[in-house]
């Protein structure tokens, strides 16, 4: 397996990119040190985060790693994303909304498609899931079945009707009355041209609006 930092051709394989470069692996328990059961945090519609992101793929039978920060901003309206390399260099920047979604990578032109799905899958065979994201971010999704899931400290793992394996590893504080996500691991198999496909994502503390 190789590991390098972002490159110009690969930013977007962090956003959401995004997300303390990290090494992926393990699993989610509902025993042991998790004491609390405490529901998740209200989800917010406007919102401000920041962490890191590793991302680890299989394409041809090779597997490689890519890791970075992001930093993420959503509205009812829009989604941006920013992704840093591990130098600090701002390398891709994201804007999605439901009728567009653009790409601005360092010293490149700009890139537009209809929607994320269209952008991402032209640049790298799989797409990105901004969407699901919006919810996953804060403790939220939708499972197989259609329904609203919430996570816990208690209830941390879903499989979303889109097809992702989502494990809320840990938690910025386990025994507060709210619980909001700190490790977030995703994983997807069949995800376009890439046999499997996880990120995992390390939050920290909600930046302040």
């Amino acid at each position: 397996m190789t590991t390098r930092p972002f490159s110009r051709r690969r930013a977007l394989l962090t956003a959401l990119s995004l997300s303390s470069i990290l090494v992926l692996g393990g699993c989610a328990t509902t025993g042991g040190a998790v004491q609390s059961a405490a529901p998740v945090a209200p989800y917010r519609d406007t919102l401000a985060l920041q962490g890191s992101i590793g991302i680890n793929y299989l394409r041809d039978g090779k597997r490689e790693s890519l890791t970075g920060t992001f930093q993420w901003q959503q509205t009812p309206a829009a989604t941006d994303v920013t992704l840093v390399s591990p130098t600090g260099q701002t390398v891709a920047v994201l804007h999605v909304t439901p009728q567009q979604a653009s790409l601005q990578q360092s010293g490149q032109p700009l890139r537009t498609a209809a929607d994320l799905d269209s952008l991402t899958t032209q640049t790298l065979g799989w797409s990105l899931p901004v969407a699901g994201l919006r919810d996953w971010l804060q403790g939220y999704a939708t499972d197989a079945q259609g329904q609203r899931f919430s996570a816990s400290p208690a209830r941390n793992t879903v499989v979303t009707r889109d097809g992702w394996k989502v494990e809320y590893m840990t938690w910025q504080d386990e025994q507060a009355a709210v619980a909001q996500p700190k490790r977030i691991e995703l994983t997807r198999l069949g995800a376009g041209e890439v046999e499997e496909l996880a990120i995992r994502i390390a939050l920290r503390p909600t930046v302040a609006e």
